[in-house]
């Protein structure tokens, strides 16, 4: 009577239609971790990808920034990061200080509008320059007067503000380099839908020990690129969910041929 109880009291297997919806919820999560897995491989090869053409743009001759036919046109999977040059006056009374954090500190971006020979407009981020020296009157160098050409990187405009904290065009607050609210606010226009970060000069170099400002060529081009990791994981996943299936279904049926033959079949 006690093995009969002790038999009767035993984990009793799951049912056939039990264990094939654990199946099919098993194989439904390798194959998503699995497509999640791949999908990180071909983000990875298109950042990789990404990564080279602007590589190759920032080290290229610079060309012609683009003109005003061309802007529509403009996105930053092409052009962002090509190194243009552009001629014309700088409207040193209207520059913009825009907030940053660079090498250098924490201080200001000088955006300053480029006028062209045809009337449009560029903005140029001449560069960097640390609170104590945000007056042009203190940076010990005057602003360049007269035409100039300048030699950079094309960065699309933008629009909003900075991460969690939006621009204040009236209380000239500024964290981002929205350059078409910068353009209505200064009352120059029409306006490029880019700036231009200047790169260093090299014909303009400072004195050992001091700094120049505004202090140029700080761009600093990064991408995040973890998507190795992210597939990794995703693989993992879906191996642990195969690996588990693999076990639950070999129990499953050590369970169901103890049974046969505890009964005696």
């Amino acid at each position: 009577m006690a093995a009969a109880s002790s038999k009767a009291t035993g984990p009793r297997p799951r049912s056939a239609g039990s264990r094939a919806f654990l199946m099919a919820c098993a194989l439904l999560m390798f194959t998503g971790f699995l497509a999640l897995g791949t999908w990180q491989v071909e983000r990875r090869a298109w950042k990789l990808d990404l990564i080279a053409r602007v590589d190759a743009r920032v080290h290229a001759a610079p060309v012609p920034a683009p003109a005003a036919a061309q802007w529509s046109q403009l996105n930053r999977a092409d052009d962002e990061y090509r190194r243009v040059q552009v001629t014309g006056t700088l409207l040193n009374d209207k520059e913009t200080l825009v907030q940053a954090v660079t090498e250098l500190g924490a201080g200001f971006w000088v955006l300053t509008p480029l006028r062209q020979a045809d009337g449009t407009t560029v903005m140029i981020n001449r560069g960097f320059v640390a609170p104590e020296v945000r007056a042009p009157g203190a940076r010990g160098e005057a602003a360049p007067a007269g035409p100039v050409t300048v030699t950079g990187l094309l960065r699309l405009s933008e629009p909003g503000g900075g991460f969690l904290r939006k621009n204040a065009p009236a209380e000239e607050r500024w964290y981002s380099r929205d350059v078409q609210a910068m353009a209505t606010v200064r009352g120059v226009g029409p306006v490029a839908p880019f700036f231009i970060d200047a790169q260093s000069d090299p014909g303009r170099a400072a004195p050992a020990g001091t700094q120049t400002w505004p202090a140029p060529g700080l761009t600093v081009i990064t991408f995040a690129n973890s998507h190795l990791v992210y597939a990794i994981t995703w693989y993992a996943l879906a191996l642990m969910v195969a690996g588990a299936a693999w076990y639950a279904w070999r129990e499953g049926r050590h369970t169901r041929t103890s049974r046969i033959g505890d009964n005696g079949v």
